[in-house]
């Protein structure tokens, strides 16, 4: 019996393997990997939190839980933009930590095998290209790869996401 919930994990694991949840964000086409996405909900009413980095928009009560909210664009030092319909929350967890992403409008799942991803360009501004995973080729377009992680765990938003689990 164990060999089977065994087995069902990897299966699940491979049925996962290469696939990006992609999304648009200031007129480029990003992709983050589908096992980090929980769900995409709708913009919604977001409070705010005083005394928090700028890219934390506030947080949100998502079916009882509080969930902090990051606009990616902010993140990423991009000049903002006001919410419309398009405007979704990517609402990911990485290591019980669940987090909503603003991002301007979700696209579609793809699959980006590993032999078409690229290491990032090289550039002296390491800010944005930390969160990079790799550049993902499909026919003849290019998304940006981030890594969920980096995005999540560095810096401030690492400060407070140990804040919020204290609570």
């Amino acid at each position: 019996m164990a060999e089977e919930t065994t087995l069902s994990n990897l299966d699940d694991e491979d049925t996962q393997k290469d696939k990006y949840l992609t999304f648009h964000l200031a007129g480029e086409d990003y992709g983050i990997e589908i096992q980090y996405v929980i769900e995409i909900i709708g913009i919604q009413n977001i409070t705010d939190v005083p005394d928090m980095p700028a890219f934390i928009r506030g947080v949100i009560n998502l079916r009882g839980k509080v969930v902090p909210i990051m606009d990616v664009r902010a993140r990423f030092d991009i000049e903002d933009r006001a919410y419309d319909d398009r405007t979704c929350i990517i609402v990911v967890n990485i290591d019980t930590t669940e987090v909503g992403l603003v991002v301007d409008e979700v696209s579609e799942v793809a699959d980006i095998p590993e032999s078409q991803v690229e290491p990032a360009p090289r550039t002296n501004k390491n800010t944005e290209l930390s969160y990079i995973q790799g550049m993902g080729k499909i026919n003849n377009d290019v998304k940006i790869l981030l890594d969920v992680h980096k995005l999540l765990f560095s810096g401030e938003m690492q400060e407070l996401v140990e804040n919020l689990e204290e609570q």
